[in-house]
């Protein structure tokens, strides 16, 4: 037999081995891929409430600051005393109330034990139309998150490090210049004098041998 017929041969050999590979392979199963939905992301307040307009913090001690937005929208202080607002520093305030993430939430939980019974901290924040108050309780074991009773009168967790930057506000109140206390002229009384060696004290009498 001729080498052109073998070369033939076996190319008519491996296509029909591909046409019987192709034709009778199993289909691959389908695979079915689930997208798991991500998280809702929950915050202490409602976007729809708008920007704060007024923000308030107290604490159990009896610590109170208090910053407002006047006539022109700009933030001034109100307490612990009436004075000018460093304006980035009250506004990035703003900011952290409208971004306060719930962590988690604890339905029926005792008040005592999340220290929200006598709350350590009081949030009142004022928006166009709308007063919102928080209790703010004692922190979690693992200090990722404060107990907060929400406006809704829900017992939720809140991420530390948003409600320490509002607690900051009661050490460090945002005045626009640290107030330094007028200083208070001393008055100092005057010694008695005492009369030098030698010298005579007017309407003293001096006697001669």
């Amino acid at each position: 037999m001729r080498r052109s017929t073998w070369i033939y041969l076996l190319l008519l050999l491996a296509l029909a081995g591909t046409y019987y590979f192709l034709n009778n392979r199993e289909e691959p199963a389908d695979i079915a891929i689930t997208f798991e939905p991500e998280a809702e992301v929950s915050y202490l307040f409602s976007a729809e409430d708008g920007v704060p307009a007024s923000i308030r913090v107290e604490s159990k001690a009896g610590e109170i600051v208090e910053v407002t937005r006047d006539a022109d929208n700009a933030w001034v202080l109100k307490l612990p005393l009436e004075a000018s607002a460093d304006q980035g520093a009250a506004e990035a305030a703003a900011s952290q109330v409208t971004t306060m993430r719930i962590l988690d939430s604890l339905p029926d939980i005792d008040l005592e034990i999340v220290g929200l019974k006598t709350p350590e901290y009081t949030l009142i924040v004022k928006f166009r139309n709308v007063e919102r108050k928080v209790s703010i309780g004692v922190i979690t074991p693992t200090e990722s998150g404060y107990y907060v009773l929400s406006p809704d009168g829900d017992v939720v967790i809140v991420s530390a490090s948003s409600v320490d930057a509002l607690l900051n506000l009661l050490t460090f109140p945002p005045y626009l210049e640290t107030p330094t206390p007028s200083p208070i002229p001393a008055t100092e009384t005057p010694l008695p004098s005492t009369p030098e060696a030698g010298s005579v004290t007017p309407g003293a009498t001096t006697s001669h041998p």
